[in-house]
């Protein structure tokens, strides 16, 4: 089949004609606001550190005394923030929307900025105000880096919707082509936006499986294609009918500067840090790095889980004892409930609760097994009627949890990693699930912060390993930072 319009339901030119231009338009959004920021900042500086009416800067040169405004100074130091983080590429469309490759270019930029202001002024002994560096520094690159995040979050928005994105042509086979089409589809703020397929195999269905993909079938045709869905990137999935000769074409017949074309190897939920690409005799070599397990990470890591455990124990003690005296005083029982939990190495652990069930839940557990509301492997059930008045507070807003963090300070836990199994889950578990305990498992993790009990055992088991596979003390942050937003959001709690 070789279509040449796009079928019901797909958006066509007129659409994509009006997307055309969103790259454009949105680095110029960012410039803007950058340089709204930039003023702020460094005129603020100047203002709250010499005040209104700031002298001139003196300096002596090689021939005489040199005197230059602190006003022009400080248009000087907007305007060459504003020229770096053009040239460190922080407004390109390929580091806008997702990732933490933008928010390192601007953060590489501003340092590097400062850096050179400070060797400049060493060398040439110029005593500028100090402001500049102590105040404007930190605080500018602090307000750079939220402007971005809030300009990503009205960006996410859009894409749900289909707008600010590439629209993307698949070509390959139907396998590769339907998979990357469901993991994009996954993340829309990615920003690729699949609006149809070409796969050369003589495919027969008009759409590829569980969607609404229109599918092509003549590669020779590709502009056609393109023009039907009005596509501007092509997502090469998979190479098995396409020989070298036939790929370098297939290149040259996009137009310059508003098609474009991307290759996707065979290889998902590969974090960033572990992707080099090499090209070696005019071939582009992808070197996946293999994930470690030990070293100075691995003490890093442990270092960090003690500190922020003991402090939090510290800080919410008084927050612990209320809420042990309100379990003790509601239900007969104890306080605490002690779990066999399954543990790095699949070594076994006495996972730590606030008792938020009466004595014999699990003696009545056969009994509501057939309730359930989790996934294939993990019993979960909103309403279960094993929960105390008490104890559904605590797992509204997650507090039952907080006993592990004594599981952390032992070092059976750590405060992130993939979630601790019970020994009969694991005895479900596929050959490849035993990756999982590779690391410690943790107090919260991706499982906990995309949706918990809401999601598939699939997806779990997906998010687990994605964490095991690529993790890192930064990753580690952002997840105990997305942590308070779902546990006060209570999505998937119960």
């Amino acid at each position: 089949m070789s279509r040449t319009t796009a079928p019901t339901g797909v958006s066509g030119p007129t659409k994509g004609a009006a997307n055309r231009a969103w790259r454009d338009n949105y680095a110029a959004r960012l410039a803007i606001t950058d340089f709204l920021v930039l003023i702020w900042v460094v005129f603020g500086v100047q203002i709250a550190w010499l005040g209104l009416s700031a002298g001139d800067l003196q300096f002596r040169g090689r021939l005489n005394e040199i005197t230059v405004s602190y006003t022009v100074i400080s248009i000087s130091i907007v305007a060459a923030w504003m020229l770096i983080l053009g040239i460190y590429g922080s407004r390109s469309y390929r580091v806008l929307g997702t990732g933490p490759q933008e928010y390192r270019q601007v953060a590489d930029a501003t340092v590097r900025l400062f850096g050179v202001l400070a060797i400049v002024a060493f060398l040439f002994h110029i005593d500028f105000a100090r402001g500049y560096i102590l105040i404007a520094f930190p605080l500018g690159l602090g307000v750079l880096i939220l402007s971005r995040w809030m300009w990503r979050q009205w960006l996410s928005v859009q894409r749900l919707d289909g707008r600010y994105s590439s629209r993307v042509l698949l070509v390959g086979s139907e396998v590769t082509a339907t998979h990357l089409a469901r993991e994009l589809a996954r993340q829309p703020a990615a920003g690729y936006l699949v609006v149809g397929a070409c796969i050369p195999s003589g495919y027969l269905a008009d759409y590829l499986p569980g969607t609404t993909i229109p599918v092509f079938s003549n590669v020779d045709k590709l502009q056609a294609a393109m023009l039907a869905v009005d596509a501007d990137t092509v997502v090469v999935t998979s190479s098995e009918e396409l020989p070298p000769n036939r790929m370098r074409e297939l290149s040259w017949s996009l137009e310059p500067g508003r098609q474009h074309l991307v290759v996707a190897p065979s290889l998902t939920d590969i974090g960033g840090p572990r992707i080099h690409t090499r090209p070696v005799a005019g071939l582009p070599l992808i070197h996946v790095e293999t994930p470690r397990y030990e070293g100075m990470k691995l003490y890093t890591k442990r270092g960090f889980d003690v500190a922020v455990s003991a402090i939090l124990v510290l800080l919410l003690s008084p927050f612990l004892a209320t809420i042990a005296i309100a379990i003790r005083l509601s239900t007969e029982g104890g306080v605490l409930f002690r779990q066999e939990r399954i543990g790095i190495n699949g070594s076994q652990f006495k996972m730590l609760k606030f008792r938020s069930m009466v004595t014999d839940a699990e003696a009545r557990l056969a009994q509501l097994q057939e309730r359930s509301e989790g996934n294939a492997v993990m019993f979960k059930m909103k309403d279960d009627p094993r929960v105390t008045p008490v104890g559904r507070f605590l797992r509204r807003f997650s507090l039952d949890e907080l006993p592990q963090l004594f599981n952390v300070l032992g070092g059976s836990m750590s405060l992130v990693g993939p979630r601790p199994p019970l020994e009969r889950e694991v005895n479900e578990y596929e050959n490849h699930v035993h990756r999982r305990f590779l690391v410690k498992p943790g107090i919260t993790g991706l499982w906990q912060v995309s949706g918990r009990s809401n999601l598939s055992w699939e997806d779990t088991v997906r998010l687990d390993l994605y964490y095991v596979e690529n993790w890192s003390m930064t990753g580690d942050i952002v997840i105990l930072w997305r942590t308070a937003k779902a546990v006060l959001a209570r999505d998937g709690a119960y």
